[in-house]
C-alpha cells in the first residue's frame, strides 16, 4: 500500500471519529520546499462537510494522525495545508521492496478483464508518412504502451485508406508521365516514388485549369472540366467495378507504398498487430444501417437518403446512407467499428487516434454506435490532437511542401551529431557507435519534444531547440541516464547485495528521490486514464532534476560508509532503471554511453 493510501484510509478514519462525519475523497499535494513534511492534506475541500476554522481541523487531523499512523512522526498546518512528516524507514522499506522488481510500476492484466484496441497512423497509399503522421504514430504507439502496462490487454492497428479518388490520382500521373519507373529502376523508397505522382497529377492539373480560366471557364466550372480530373474519376469507377487493368495497377502501386512505409514504421519504432485497409471496409456498415431503421436508430427522409437525429444529445441530424444507397464515411466507420468487435470479441474499448479536426465526427460516432445498443461502445475514446507546425508554416501533400517522415527524423540525426560533435564527448567510439548515438539522440529529441505536450495542444517543433543537452528535453534525460550507467560501470564492488538502508538515516535528498520513484506506479495508472503520455514524459524530467540534485548534493562512490555507498548506488540504479522504464512507454531509447 502507498503511503498517500494509507493516509486516506486514515484521514477518512479520522474525520468519522473526530467529527461523526464520512468524506469520500482527500485531496494531497506535495509539501512545499520551505516548509517540513513529506505529503500534504489539503484542508479546504473538506470544509464543504465540515464548518470550522482550516488550521484547527488541521491540527485535530494531524494529531489525530500521529498517534495512530506509525509511519507519521510529525505534522504542521500552514493555514489551510496539513503537512506531514513520514519516518525515514518507511522509504527505506519501501525502496527494498522495488529495488529488485523488474516490472516495477507495472500491472499484470487480469484474464477476465477486456482488452483495449488502438488505432493509429491510418495513412493514404498515395504519399509517404510526414510531420502530421508523426505525431500520431508516436502517440497511438506511447497509449498503447501505456494502457498495456496500466494492466490492459492491447491490440494495435490501423486503417489503410488505400482507395479513392486520391489514390487514382497518383495511379493516373504515373500512367501519363512515369514511364515505366519503379522504386528500383529510380532508387527511390515506394512510398516517395508514387507520392512525386501524386504531387504531379496537382501540377498538371493546375495548367489545365488555367488554360480553360483562359478561354474563359470558371475557375470552379475548369476545375471539374479539366481532362485529368475527368480522367481520374474514370478510372476510380473502373477500380469499383473492378478493371482488371485499373486494379493490377493499384495493387503494384500500393505494394510500394507498403515496402516504404514499413521501412518508416521501422525507422520510427513503432508496430501493429491487424491492419484494416479501406477498400475492405468502405462497404461495411449498410446492413447496420438496415437494421437501425427497423428499431427506430435511424429514419428515412422522402428523397430515400437514411438519417440519425442526434438533436436530443445537443446535436444534428447525420446523414448516414445517402439517397442513391451509396455510403459516408460515418457508415464505414460504424461497420468497421462493429467488423473490428467481431474480429477481436475481447476487445471492450477502442482509442482512436485523429487529428482535432474529426472531434465532431467522433462524437457522433460514439453516440450512434451507443445508440445501436453495442456495450463496448460505452469505451470507446478520441485521442485528439492538434497539428504540428513548423516554423516555415503549414504543410501541404499536393503541392510537395510537406516534411517527409524519413527526411525529418534524418534531419534530427543529423542536428544530433552537428551538437554532439561540438560537445566532443565521444572519444574512444567507433564511428558505427557514434552513428548509432546520434541515431538514438535525435530521435529521442523528436519523440519526447512531441510527447511532453499534452495532446490536445498545437505543437510548434522546433529541431535545434528539442536536441538540446539541457532543460527539458530528450536529451537531457538520456544524458542522466547514460550517467547513471557510468556510476554503475566505476562501482568495484557488488552492489547487488541486499540493500542494508533500513538502518541509515536518510538524507533529505535520498528521501526526495524516493518519493518521486513512489510515484511511478501511480503516474503510469494516471496516464492511461487520461491517455496521455505526456503524464509520463514529465514525471520523467521531474525524476532526472530530483536525481540530479541528489547526485550534485550527495558522495555516492566517494561516500567513506560502505553501507550508504553501497544504497546509493542502488538508488541510482533504480533512478535508471525507472527512467528506462517510463522511456520504453514512450518508445524512446536509451544510451548506455553518452
Amino acid at each position: 500500500m502507498s503511503i498517500q493510501t494509507l493516509i486516506e484510509t486514515k484521514v477518512k478514519e479520522g474525520f468519522l471519529a473526530l467529527y461523526n462525519i464520512e468524506i469520500p475523497t482527500v485531496e494531497f499535494q506535495a509539501t512545499r520546499k520551505d516548509f517540513e513534511g513529506d505529503i500534504t492534506v489539503v484542508v479546504f475541500p473538506l470544509l464543504r462537510y465540515k464548518k470550522g476554522n482550516p488550521v484547527q481541523i488541521g491540527n485535530d487531523l494531524g494529531a489525530y494522525l500521529v498517534e495512530n499512523v506509525t509511519e507519521i512522526t510529525n505534522f504542521n498546518v500552514v493555514k489551510g495545508f496539513l503537512n506531514l512528516v513520514i519516518e525515514n524507514s518507511f522509504y527505506t522499506d519501501f525502496f527494498n521492496k522495488i529495488a529488485t522488481d523488474t516490472t516495477y510500476g507495472f500491472v499484470s492484466p487480469s484474464a477476465d478483464d477486456s482488452s483495449r484496441m488502438v488505432e493509429y497512423s491510418s495513412p493514404n497509399t498515395n504519399k509517404p508518412l510526414h510531420l502530421g503522421h508523426v505525431r500520431n504514430v508516436l502517440l497511438g504507439y506511447s497509449v498503447a504502451e501505456i494502457l498495456k502496462a496500466s494492466g490492459k490487454k492491447v491490440y494495435k492497428t490501423q486503417i489503410i485508406n488505400d482507395r479513392g479518388i486520391h489514390i487514382c490520382k497518383s495511379m493516373l500521373a504515373w500512367e501519363k508521365f512515369g514511364n515505366g519507373e519503379t522504386p528500383e529502376s529510380t532508387g527511390l523508397k515506394g512510398d516517395k516514388l508514387v507520392g512525386n505522382y501524386y504531387v504531379k497529377f496537382d501540377q498538371e492539373y493546375k495548367k489545365e485549369i488555367a488554360t480553360l480560366v483562359t478561354s474563359g471557364i470558371s475557375e470552379d466550372d475548369a476545375k471539374k472540366q479539366a481532362p485529368l480530373f475527368i480522367e481520374a474519376q474514370q478510372m476510380l469507377r473502373k477500380w469499383e467495378a473492378g478493371d482488371k487493368q485499373v486494379v493490377d495497377l493499384w495493387k503494384e502501386m500500393n505494394s510500394w507504398v507498403y515496402e516504404g512505409f514499413d521501412v518508416t514504421y521501422k525507422s520510427i519504432g513503432v508496430d501493429f498487430d491487424k491492419l484494416y485497409y479501406e477498400s475492405n471496409t468502405y462497404l461495411l456498415g449498410k446492413d447496420v444501417i438496415d437494421e437501425g431503421l427497423k428499431s427506430g436508430v435511424f429514419f428515412k427522409k422522402e428523397d430515400g437518403s437514411v438519417w440519425c437525429d442526434l438533436t436530443d444529445e445537443g446535436l444534428d441530424e447525420k446523414l448516414v446512407l445517402r439517397s442513391d444507397g451509396t455510403a459516408v464515411y460515418m457508415t464505414q466507420d460504424i461497420g468497421t467499428a462493429i467488423q473490428r468487435s467481431k474480429d477481436m470479441p475481447d476487445v471492450g474499448g477502442m482509442v482512436y487516434t485523429v487529428g482535432n479536426e474529426q472531434d465532431y465526427h467522433f462524437k457522433v460516432l460514439f453516440l450512434i454506435l451507443k445508440k445501436l445498443g453495442y456495450s463496448w461502445a460505452e469505451q470507446l475514446h478520441h485521442l485528439s490532437y492538434g497539428m504540428v507546425d513548423l516554423p516555415s508554416g503549414k504543410m501541404k501533400s499536393r503541392e510537395g511542401t510537406v516534411v517527409d517522415a524519413d527526411d525529418l527524423m534524418d534531419e534530427m540525426t543529423g542536428t544530433a551529431r552537428t551538437i554532439s560533435q561540438e560537445l566532443g564527448k565521444l572519444e574512444g567510439y567507433s564511428n558505427e557507435e557514434k552513428e548509432e548515438l546520434y541515431r538514438i539522440i535525435g530521435l529521442g529529441a523528436l519523440k519526447y519534444f512531441i510527447l511532453k505536450v499534452d495532446p490536445k495542444k498545437r505543437i510548434l517543433f522546433d529541431p535545434k531547440a528539442s536536441v538540446d543537452f539541457q532543460g527539458n528535453t530528450g536529451p537531457f534525460i538520456q544524458y542522466t541516464y547514460a550517467r547513471i550507467q557510468s556510476i554503475l560501470r566505476k562501482a568495484d564492488f557488488d552492489y547487488n547485495v541486499i540493500s542494508s538502508a533500513a538502518g541509515i538515516e536518510l538524507h533529505p535528498k535520498e528521501k526526495e528521490l524516493i518519493k518521486q520513484l513512489e510515484l511511478y506506479p501511480e503516474i503510469i495508472q494516471q496516464a492511461a486514464k487520461n491517455y496521455s503520455p505526456a503524464v509520463i514524459a514529465n514525471y520523467t524530467y521531474e525524476l532526472v532534476k530530483e536525481f540530479n540534485s541528489f547526485y550534485q548534493n550527495v558522495h555516492i562512490l566517494g561516500e567513506e560508509n560502505q553501507d550508504k555507498k553501497v544504497f546509493r548506488v542502488q538508488l541510482s540504479k533504480k533512478v535508471a532503471d525507472t527512467i528506462k522504464s517510463a522511456f520504453n512507454l514512450l518508445g524512446i531509447q536509451v544510451p548506455e554511453r553518452m
